[in-house]
């Protein structure tokens, strides 16, 4: 097509010899029409270079209607510790879990390469946890800062490294139905937790390499007819424990409950980054290194275009999300939305 104009807005004297055995192409010799045929020309080159738009109105909601029995707000414990893996790096500034659903990555690993550090997050046969998964880990801790800050000011035991939930209170802390396929998946969850762990190379210093387990370990405490799990008891692994029982002063988060309800595996991971990076300003990230931190398995392309919805729809819990130009390409922009 844009030959085919090219060819027709040439003036008579520029016009191209033809091809061998070819009927000699026309000219336009007209100004008007051939003002007209370059101006088409120019429009369509210029839809291929810009950048792909989404319209807002043309894409559902990032968050999903909630539960039907999704009537206590109160029962969340929002409060997370940003847990320090080395150096600063906290859980919340890489992902350390597989976005897609649908890609298992056994025997696969996620490399994040940042400052002195290298982070990898490998798998066992079952599969890489998913960040749907890592909300079971986000209770966990989320349970074990409300017990630490008890026993702080004397109102509580010290926490014990077992964490002991109901099948029925993990799916109520991560606003999920009761049905029974739901059931179900936990199974499947813990056993990807159980088998996903974080290994830290230091390129200063070797002593700081060390292994990192999402889960220090799990056992069924009882269970339903059809083998359906109805309490579990999870092992805090010691780094997690460490970090928030007996730290002097971790960094204390709060994490919107709505977050639970976004359906997006990227929003899940855009809106953790910007809740650390953000606060209650602004941050902004390439969309190469957004890329990269995510572990996406996405191309590209594919995942400029991920970015691209999510800023369309632009309906995060708490944080507005705007494209920016940069010098090495297209930038996203979170910032703490105003309350008005």
């Amino acid at each position: 097509m844009k030959r085919l104009l090219s060819l027709f807005a040439m003036s008579p004297k520029a016009e191209p010899s033809p091809e061998a055995g070819a009927p000699p192409m026309p000219s336009v010799r007209d100004a008007s029409l051939r003002r007209s045929v370059e101006k088409l020309q120019a429009t369509l080159e210029a839809a291929e270079t810009a950048p792909t738009q989404i319209k807002p109105e043309k894409v559902p909601s990032l968050l999903r209607k909630p539960p039907a029995n999704d009537n206590q707000p109160d029962f969340f414990v929002p409060s997370l510790w940003d847990i320090a893996i080395k150096d600063g790096i906290g859980l919340m500034d890489v992902a350390v879990f597989r976005l897609a659903r649908n890609k298992r990555r056994k025997g696969e690993m996620i490399e994040h390469k940042l400052r002195n550090l290298t982070i990898q997050v490998k798998s066992n046969y079952d599969g890489m946890a998913t960040i749907e998964d890592y909300s079971i880990i986000m209770m966990m801790i989320s349970h074990l800062t409300e017990a630490n800050r008890l026993y702080q000011v004397g109102k509580g035991p010290k926490p014990s490294r077992y964490f002991q939930p109901a099948a029925s209170e993990i799916l109520k802390f991560c606003r999920k139905g009761d049905g029974g396929g739901q059931y179900e998946r936990l199974r499947g969850s813990i056993d990807r937790l159980q088998g996903t762990h974080i290994c830290i190379h230091s390129e200063t210093d070797r002593k700081s390499t060390g292994w990192f387990p999402l889960l220090g370990g799990a056992k069924i405490i009882s269970e339903t007819d059809k083998k359906r799990i109805q309490v579990v008891q999870l092992v805090v692994p010691d780094w997690i424990y460490d970090q928030i029982v007996t730290a002097e002063k971790p960094e204390v988060l709060t994490i919107h409950p709505d977050y639970f309800l976004i359906s997006s595996p990227l929003a899940r991971f855009i809106y953790r980054l910007a809740r650390k990076a953000a606060g209650s300003g602004s941050a902004v990230y390439s969309f190469a290194s957004l890329h990269a931190r995510s572990g996406s398995t996405r191309t590209k392309a594919g995942f400029d275009y991920d970015l691209r919805h999510l800023a369309a729809v632009n309906d995060l819990p708490e944080y507005d999300l705007r494209i920016e130009s940069g010098r090495e390409g297209p930038m996203l922009r979170m910032s703490a939305r105003r309350l008005h």
